[in-house]
Parts: C-alpha cells; sequence; structure tokens
C-alpha cells in the first residue's frame, strides 16, 4: 500500500475505504438467547457477542444513538438528546459514519450519524453490577475524517482488561465545525457532540456495568487536542476523571479558529451562497447537500496538501448560544490552571509526519515552490503568521536549523520531514509536557513512541517497509485495525507491544497510574510523572526505558521562536 501522497488524515480515509464491513462482530449463527439486552435511561438495547484476543466474550452495543440525527434546521445546532422509545432497538450494527470526503465509501456515511459504540466483558447481574472504569475514545482524522467504526476502532485487545470502551462518531468539517463568530453560525457543533456522548456515558454507563465516577478520556491527534479542550471547557466539568492525549496538543497558535468567518464565506462561495450576512450563508448551506459538504475540503488547500486542518474548534461569545463550549483561549486557561486537573499521559510517535516531505519531494511544482518561495510556503505548511517580518525571521530560522539553508533533499529521511514533525505534532506535544506538570495538581506522564513494528500507517513506496515510527502507528497495539495490521495472535512478534500498550492503559484507566508496581513485562520500569524539574519521558520501543530531554534540541529552538510567559512553578 502506497500512502505517501496522502495527508495522515486522508490515509487513514482510505483505509476506511478497504473496510467495508470487517470486523462484524461475530453475532452471525449466534442463538437469540447470547444477544444481550440492557435498559438504558432512553430505553432497552439488544448487542451482539465480539471474542477479545485472549478469547473473552465482548458484549458489544454498537450503533446506540446519543443525540437526534442533526438534520434539517438541527444542521449547525448543538445536539439534541435523544428521545426515548418502546421496545428493544438493535444495537448488533455500526451506525453511519458521518460525511467526509472519500468517495465510494463502503462503511455507509449519512448527516444522520451520532452514533457510539459500547464494549464490555461484564454485564450487570441482578443486584450485582461490576462498575468497570470506562475510556471514551475520540477518533483522529483533522477533524474533517475518520469514524468510531468497530472496523477500524476494533475492541478486541483491550477488551481483554476489565474496563469499558466507549467509541463515537462526531460531526465533521463544516457540519461540525462551521462558524461566522456570531450567535448565527456559533460553531463547535462536533466538540458539543463529544459532550453529548460524555453526558450520555454519566447518565447510561451503569448499565452496561460501568462507574460514572471512573472515566477517562482519551484521543489521538484531532481527537487528542478534543481531550486537551474538555480539560478547559465548562461544558465538559465533571464528566470525566483522567485524560490521555496522544499526538495532538491546544499549545498551537492556530488550534483555535479566531477569526474563522472567511473560512465560512470560502464555503458558501464555493456553493454560490450569498455572503452579505451570517444569515445568509446559514440559510444557504442549510440546503447544501450534506455529503457535499464534507467532501468541501480540497477549497481549503493552498500549498500541496497544505494547511493540514480547515476547520477548528472557535471562541464563542457568551450569549451566542444556550451552552459555550469554548470561550477562553485553551492556552490562557491551561496556563492559568483554570482548567480540570487530572491525571494526564500526553506524548509523540518517534517520526511524527515526517513523512510528508515525500509528497512534496515527488511532485516538481511543489519542490520548485517550497525551495523558491519558502516565505510564503512556509506560513502554510508549518502554520504560522503570514506575510510579516516576524514571518520572515521564522522561516529564516527554520530553514537555517532544519535545512541548513539548502534545497530539500530527495531521500527519506531529510530535514524537510522532520521540520513537518516537528511542527504539526511535536512542538505542541512538547510545550504541554512543559506546562502541564507546572500548573495541574495530578501528575503528567510523558512518553515518545518508538516501537519499530512490521505494520504501519506509511511504507516507502512500492515496498511493505515502514517509513518509520509514524502518527498513529501506536493505534495498531490498542485497537484492532483489520485493514492494516493481521489479528496479532502469541506468535507475532507484535503481540508483546499490544500487552504492554493495553496493560499501561488499563493501569492509568483502572487506577490514574499506568504502572503501580515494576513487572517484567515494563522491563522492571516504573512510568515517572515529568515535574517542573525533570524532563523524564518512557520510550516505548523495543525495550521500555525511561529517559530525559526528548527530542530537546530541535523543540528548543520552537520554544525561543514561539515564546511563552511561563507560570512562576516553572523551574527548568
Amino acid at each position: 500500500m502506497n500512502t505517501t501522497q496522502m495527508t495522515a488524515a486522508a490515509a487513514l480515509l482510505a483505509l476506511l475505504a478497504a473496510a467495508a464491513a470487517a470486523a462484524g462482530g461475530g453475532v452471525k449463527g449466534r442463538p437469540a438467547r447470547q444477544f444481550p439486552v440492557v435498559a438504558t435511561s432512553q430505553g432497552q438495547l439488544r448487542g451482539s457477542v465480539m471474542r477479545s484476543r485472549q478469547g473473552k466474550d465482548i458484549y458489544a452495543f454498537r450503533g446506540v444513538r446519543f443525540a437526534e440525527p442533526p438534520l434539517g434546521e438541527l444542521r449547525f445546532k448543538a445536539p439534541v438528546p435523544v428521545a426515548a422509545w418502546s421496545g428493544v432497538r438493535n444495537a448488533t450494527e455500526d451506525g453511519s459514519a458521518c460525511p467526509q470526503p472519500v468517495a465510494d465509501y463502503p462503511v455507509p456515511m449519512s448527516e444522520d450519524c451520532l452514533f457510539l459504540n459500547v464494549y464490555t466483558t461484564k454485564l450487570p447481574h441482578g443486584r450485582s453490577n461490576p462498575r468497570r472504569p470506562v475510556v471514551v475514545f475520540f477518533n483522529p482524522g483533522g477533524f474533517y475524517g475518520f469514524t468510531g467504526h468497530s472496523a477500524i476502532l476494533g475492541p478486541q485487545y483491550l477488551l481483554d482488561h476489565e474496563l469499558i470502551l466507549v467509541t463515537n462518531n462526531y460531526r465533521l468539517g463544516a457540519l461540525g465545525l462551521l462558524s461566522t463568530g456570531d450567535g448565527v453560525l456559533p460553531g463547535n457543533y462536533a466538540m458539543k457532540d463529544q459532550v453529548a456522548v460524555l453526558r450520555w456515558v454519566r447518565q447510561n454507563i451503569g448499565a452496561f456495568g460501568g462507574d460514572p465516577d471512573s472515566v477517562t478520556i482519551a484521543g489521538y491527534s484531532a481527537g487528542s487536542m478534543s481531550v486537551m479542550f474538555h480539560m478547559v471547557s465548562p461544558m465538559s466539568r465533571g464528566l470525566f476523571h483522567r485524560a490521555i492525549a496522544m499526538s495532538g496538543s491546544p499549545f498551537f497558535k492556530w488550534s483555535v479558529d479566531r477569526d474563522p468567518l472567511p473560512v465560512a464565506r470560502k464555503l458558501a462561495r464555493h456553493f454560490r451562497c450569498p455572503v452579505d450576512s451570517s444569515e445568509a450563508i446559514r440559510s444557504c448551506l442549510l440546503r447544501v447537500d450534506a455529503l457535499e459538504m464534507g467532501r468541501a475540503i480540497d477549497i481549503y488547500r493552498e500549498f500541496a496538501w497544505d494547511p493540514i486542518v480547515s476547520f477548528m474548534p472557535t471562541l464563542e461569545r457568551a450569549g451566542d448560544s444556550e451552552e459555550q463550549f469554548l470561550t477562553v483561549e485553551p492556552q490562557q486557561s491551561l496556563l492559568s490552571g483554570d482548567f480540570v486537573h487530572v491525571p494526564l499521559i500526553t506524548g509523540m510517535t518517534q517520526d511524527e509526519f515526517a513523512w510528508r516531505s515525500l509528497d512534496v519531494l515527488k511532485n516538481a511544482t511543489w519542490k520548485d515552490e517550497i525551495n523558491n518561495n519558502y516565505y510564503e510556503v512556509y506560513p502554510i505548511a508549518f502554520m504560522y503568521e503570514r506575510g510579516t517580518e516576524r514571518s520572515r525571521y521564522i522561516t529564516d530560522e527554520l530553514r537555517n536549523f532544519y535545512l541548513k539553508n539548502k534545497d530539500v533533499e530527495n531521500t527519506p529521511r531529510n530535514g524537510l520531514g522532520t521540520l513537518y514533525s516537528d511542527a504539526l505534532v511535536g512542538f505542541g506535544v512538547h510545550r504541554t509536557s512543559k506546562v502541564l506538570p507546572c500548573v495541574n495538581s495530578q501528575p503528567v506522564y510523558y512518553y515518545k513512541f518508538s516501537f519499530p513494528g512490521r505494520y504501519s500507517y506509511v511504507y516507502l513506496e512500492n515496498t511493505t517497509t515502514p517509513f518509520g515510527v509514524v502518527h498513529h502507528d501506536e493505534t495498531l497495539y490498542l485497537f484492532y485495525i483489520s485493514v492494516l495490521a493481521p489479528f496479532f495472535t502469541e506468535n507475532d512478534p507484535e503481540v508483546l507491544m499490544v500487552k504492554r500498550l493495553t496493560q499501561l492503559w488499563a493501569n492509568f484507566i483502572q487506577t490514574g497510574n499506568p504502572t503501580p508496581n515494576r513487572t517484567e513485562l515494563f522491563n522492571n520500569v516504573l512510568w515517572e510523572p515529568i515535574t517542573t524539574t525533570n524532563s523524564k519521558y518512557l520510550d516505548e520501543g523495543t525495550v521500555m526505558e525511561m529517559k530525559e530531554g526528548l527530542f530537546q534540541e530541535r523543540l528548543a529552538l520552537w520554544d525561543r521562536l514561539f515564546p511563552l510567559q511561563m507560570p512562576k512553578c516553572y523551574a527548568h
């Protein structure tokens, strides 16, 4: 598979295009008595039975509505709680994915997409309730792609442990985040969908044997940024108790759209809508086909596949909507300590987005453009201010450090790739690792994932050799991703990492500490939190090791170029 011509999010979407109905749940041929039924606050659900890696029965409830379909006048609105029903609803199949930019999508897509999946290996029986800890996972995809579908986020690895997994869909692209910066289109519908998931869990997870007072929120990339947005949002208070934020952080200048109106106007013009008022934009876009709107991402590309994101959460003004998800800059809330203080795991992969340079190098036009028009291209690709003297200074410094002021080199490992990696993920996660230990009253665990498995999201062209350890690769050991890798068994070299990562997660989800005891599984290493006086991180490689100073020299440059007034508690 050659994914080097796509953005990471586009690669994920293309993988889904091969998924069809993999991980169907193993319900075929089972007698009716093996279809479990639970009673939620809204009504009864009939689930199915899947099988974990170690052979445990997984009670799976898929395609569960957590909100009313966001159709008609409910488009561009906060989600409406699902109404009660009579009888028993079928929850044996995944619901539709939300509209996104992939043609011939085999997983059904629909604007009616607000569904979640619940997986557990032990349901309540009589008066006995196991009250297991819960993890709610928010998927990646740049806020414009992906889904919680079981073919991609298969529960078979995590459910070897005593926990409950909840995956979900949230609205994407314009349907999830379009804003005019006022009360007409306030934005943040995707984030409010996620809050609705957490409220549903709070209200209903006990029926599945879960503990509503022990909820971990986890996410990757856009899902990771979502996790940290929930830490600062007033809407999410009291709905979670631990957090895992993988390869994503709001410590970027571009993590929040401070001026969303131009983005909305560009979309409106694309669909030949008037742009003279917010009301006119909204009225016209309400009539646009949802699938067409989900595909309207390329209109925002300015260089190659960049910028990597087009639609982002925005700041809402008080009074613009009934509830505001964000009203204060996330960085400001985090720096001031005004957020939900919970134990946190955060980190990145060894190579992240380094492979994106290969896209540029294979295209003669793009290569020429980045070599000769770097003052225009760099701010687009690496997402910082444009057209100022400071922008030119930042570009000069980056080009000098990463490329030694030379043209980009046509090699798999090159300075441009490292620059992509640090700009899109590394710096933001690094800054989280500096700020949060200072202001969070709970421990922060920092990691680098460097395990060189045989399978990956990105391979060298025309080979089965992974490019490196790239963005998303650790999810292969947390979820069964049937379109990317085989089902790992005891004979596979990857199974040790499956055991390690799922056990780290299970420990953290259950106790708030990923390594409460020394074990041979973790090479007798205790994962020490990063603090204001150390820079420790766990290297999750072939061997588990505690190290210090992750990418220190590279990321010190970003600290200098984008200075931040650190809290007084910061010591190094």
